[in-house]
């Protein structure tokens, strides 16, 4: 049963010498999930506690039975605003109904991914290309650095995207705390010297040392700069939520929609991550994973949480190696409930901005862009789509434009499939594509075709129109075309239907419609369909080799 647990299994091959950087990536991520763990709560109307509950739980919870060890578990934007819309559709009389909702909202949600994952429905995270993926990162990459601009300025920016929050900070320049602007570049060129020394101490610990020592000694705060502030205090409590005066069909409503949302998001940044750090993901235990920290958040008076973008972002650039990195920053930020609060009250709201500006910078794949426009154009402008999405659109909105964007290329290039024409070489063996050899020549008497893509619905008509095409292309006394299947993955009933009315056209003219290297699946959809039945029943061979003997044998 222990084997099971990503923990037990995982820490046997743990080294010593990851200790000191999970410790180092933990405290760095729980000093970074300070802001937000106070700011996100609000936007969903609920007391700043339930998201340092949020925060805490969570990450023990993914850490006993989520399967990567770089993703951070927390708080996030897109699932906060469906939240929000939640909460404001139930009947809650009083702030402790609402914080008994959220929590109610999280175990739902908890037990919809475990189950999901059970049903092995993290394959929908299968329809994100690499372009989509590099996008999605760069995207949510520019929204985490766009969002810093309150916390580097001192300026409250209330607009969101790419540009309405410059557009804002333009409107209130006068406001512009230049201390804080000058404080955070300080820190921002910090982290920037630390990187490239290559520091053994993580660039954004030092910046929350060095920062909180700063405010202390000069202070910062009594200077107009903004800081963190005083913390609530006091563990969470195990519980189960009471919303027996809430109605559960909008409860179980609410819940999935939460859930599309945070799932979303989750499986996209967790597949973004993997592929910009070179680390795999299985959607599947993901889902059990995210299942258990929103279990955990519900039992714990928390609301639902998914793959926090600048958590993991900030753990990967610190070095963090496993789940001990969640652990310590759930140890961390338990501290700081019980004893630390006063410790890091004066942080400065700038230097945690240039932490996160500076981990989101290192997340834009400048490299990916340039390498998907060097490929493929197409493929190119459905980055910048994914990306421009994340930015304007939201996480799933984004998301979803992005896969309709790809599925309709797919369906578009599945529309038109490429085929050729195939020929012998003289004095070599096999069979040679006519436009690309020139010394390949069609065999006397049959027209071997290649179609190089499956047979369906929506390019059956197509395919009809590069056979009659090539049939009519055929020199004098062609008795046979066959059709090279072995590119041919599926063929539907339309395919079908298409291919037996070309046998009766090809059959008037005199030719023979023959197939070889037909694959099981196609195979037995003809053979319903009928093609292999009755007096003018298709022929079919295994290979070309076969087709080309036994059809020179035979007269028409």
């Amino acid at each position: 049963m222990m084997d099971r647990l990503p923990v037990p299994s995982g820490m046997r091959g743990y080294r010593p010498q990851w200790l000191r950087s999970d410790v180092t990536a933990g405290l760095a991520v729980a000093a970074v999930a300070i802001p937000s763990a106070i700011a996100y709560p609000a936007i969903a109307g609920l007391p700043a506690e339930v998201g340092l509950y949020a925060s805490i739980v969570p990450l023990v919870g993914y850490a006993l039975f989520g399967p990567s060890h770089k993703l951070m578990i927390g708080p996030d934007a897109a699932t906060m605003t469906v939240l929000a819309a939640a909460l404001a559709n139930l009947p809650l009389g009083n702030p402790a109904d609402r914080i008994a909702a959220a929590a109610a909202l999280a175990l739902l949600v908890g037990v919809m991914c475990i189950v999901a994952g059970r049903l092995g429905l993290g394959v929908v995270a299968s329809f994100l290309s690499r372009p989509i993926l590099i996008g999605f990162i760069s995207g949510i990459s520019i929204s985490i650095l766009i969002g810093q601009i309150g916390r580097l300025t001192g300026v409250r920016i209330e607009a969101d995207g790419l540009i309405e929050p410059l557009v804002e900070l333009l409107r209130k320049a006068e406001l512009i705390h230049w201390p804080s602007v000058l404080f955070g570049g300080a820190m921002f060129g910090l982290l920037v010297l630390l990187a490239r020394l290559r520091s053994p101490i993580p660039g954004p610990l030092v910046v929350v040392v060095l920062a909180g020592l700063a405010s202390a000694l000069f202070d910062l705060q009594g200077h107009g700069m903004k800081v963190i502030g005083s913390l609530p205090s006091g563990m969470p409590k195990l519980a189960l939520p009471d919303v027996s005066r809430l109605p559960l069909t909008d409860l179980l409503l609410d819940a999935s929609a939460i859930w599309l949302v945070a799932v979303s998001s989750g499986l996209v940044a967790a597949r973004s991550f993997g592929a910009r750090e070179r680390f795999e993901i299985d959607a599947d235990r993901e889902l059990s994973g995210l299942g258990a920290a929103n279990v955990f958040s519900g039992l714990f008076s928390g609301f639902p949480v998914t793959v926090s973008d600048s958590r993991t972002a900030i753990n990967i650039s610190a070095g963090g190696r496993s789940q001990v990195a969640g652990l310590v920053a759930a140890l961390a930020l338990t501290s700081l409930l019980l004893f630390l609060n006063d410790a890091l009250r004066l942080l400065p709201n700038p230097a945690l901005g240039a932490i996160l500006a500076f981990a989101a910078l290192s997340l834009i794949d400048i490299q990916g862009f340039r390498e998907i426009w060097r490929v493929s154009r197409m493929e190119f402008a459905f980055a910048l789509i994914s990306m421009w999405g994340a930015i304007s659109l939201g996480v799933l909105s984004g998301v979803v434009l992005a896969i309709a964007g790809t599925l309709l290329h797919v369906l578009l290039k599945e529309m038109r499939p490429r085929d050729a024409l195939l020929g012998r070489v003289p004095s070599r063996p096999g069979f040679y594509k006519l436009h690309r050899t020139a010394t390949a020549a069609p065999l006397p008497g049959m027209v071997l075709f290649m179609v190089q893509g499956s047979i369906l619905f929506f390019n059956a008509d197509y395919v009809r129109e590069r056979f009659e095409s090539v049939a009519g292309e055929a020199p004098a006394g062609t008795a046979w075309l066959v059709l090279d299947a072995s590119a041919v993955a599926q063929i539907d009933s339309t395919g079908a239907a298409m291919l037996r009315q070309l046998r009766a056209e090809l059959a008037e003219r005199g030719i023979t419609l023959a197939l070889a290297e037909l694959h099981k699946e196609p195979r037995d959809i003809l053979r319903l369909a009928g093609l292999f039945d009755g007096p003018d029943a298709t022929p079919t061979f295994e290979d070309l080799e076969d087709a080309a003997r036994a059809l020179s044998e035979r007269k028409p």
